[in-house]
C-alpha cells in the first residue's frame, strides 16, 4: 500500500489559516483554470482519509467533491450526514490496524488530507510520498503543515517545478531501509 500527501501550504508552511480558513488559497490567480495537476494525482488513489476538521470544511463547501470513497478519522463522529452516506465513513484507532483494514478491503493507494491527519501519518511513519504547492503568501500564523515528530524521517527529493508562474510544486518520496 501506498499512502500520500498532496497539499498546498503557504511560505511559511500552514495550510490553513487559524480559523481553519482557505480564502488566501481562492485569491490565487488562475486564468487557465488549471487544477496544477491534482485531477492526474487523483486518477491514481483508490480511496481518501481525512481528519474531522478537514471533514467538517469539505461538507461546508455544499457539494461532495470527491468520487472515491472517502474514510474519516474521527473519536467523536458516530455517522455521517445522510447526504454523504454512501460516500464516506467514519474510522477511528490505531493508524496502522486502520490502514491494515483498508489493504484487506483492496485499497492500495490513500490519499491523507487534514493537518493532524497528515502529522498522525507521519509520525506513525506511514507516508510515503508527499506532493506540497508552495503559494508565495505569509499568512504568520494558522494550521501548520508539520507538526512535531518523535523521529527524524527522511525524503528523497523527485522533482520541483513552478505553476502558474506564482507556485512551486515539489514531490517527496521516503526513503527506508
Amino acid at each position: 500500500m501506498a499512502i500520500y500527501v498532496y497539499v498546498a501550504t503557504s511560505l511559511d508552511g500552514f495550510i490553513a489559516a487559524s480559523d481553519g480558513g482557505l480564502d488566501w488559497l481562492m485569491e490565487i490567480p488562475n486564468p487557465d483554470q488549471s487544477d496544477f495537476g491534482y485531477a492526474e494525482f487523483m486518477s491514481g488513489i483508490d480511496a481518501l482519509v481525512m481528519g474531522r476538521a478537514t471533514f467538517d470544511m469539505v461538507l461546508s463547501f455544499g457539494s461532495w467533491s470527491y468520487d472515491k470513497p472517502v474514510f474519516v478519522l474521527s473519536n467523536t463522529l458516530d455517522q455521517v450526514p445522510e447526504h454523504v452516506a454512501e460516500k464516506a465513513e467514519i474510522v477511528s484507532g490505531p493508524l496502522r490496524p486502520l490502514v491494515n483494514g483498508l489493504r484487506e478491503r483492496g485499497y492500495e493507494n490513500l490519499y491523507v488530507d487534514g493537518g493532524r491527519a497528515i502529522q498522525s501519518f507521519l509520525e506513525e511513519d506511514l507516508v510515503d510520498e508527499m506532493t506540497i504547492t508552495r503559494v508565495p503568501i505569509l499568512l504568520g500564523k494558522g494550521i501548520p503543515l508539520f507538526g512535531k515528530l518523535t523521529k527524524r524521517l527522511e525524503f528523497r527529493h523527485q522533482k520541483t517545478e513552478p505553476l502558474n508562474e506564482m507556485l512551486t510544486q515539489s514531490r517527496y518520496t521516503r526513503i527506508r531501509e
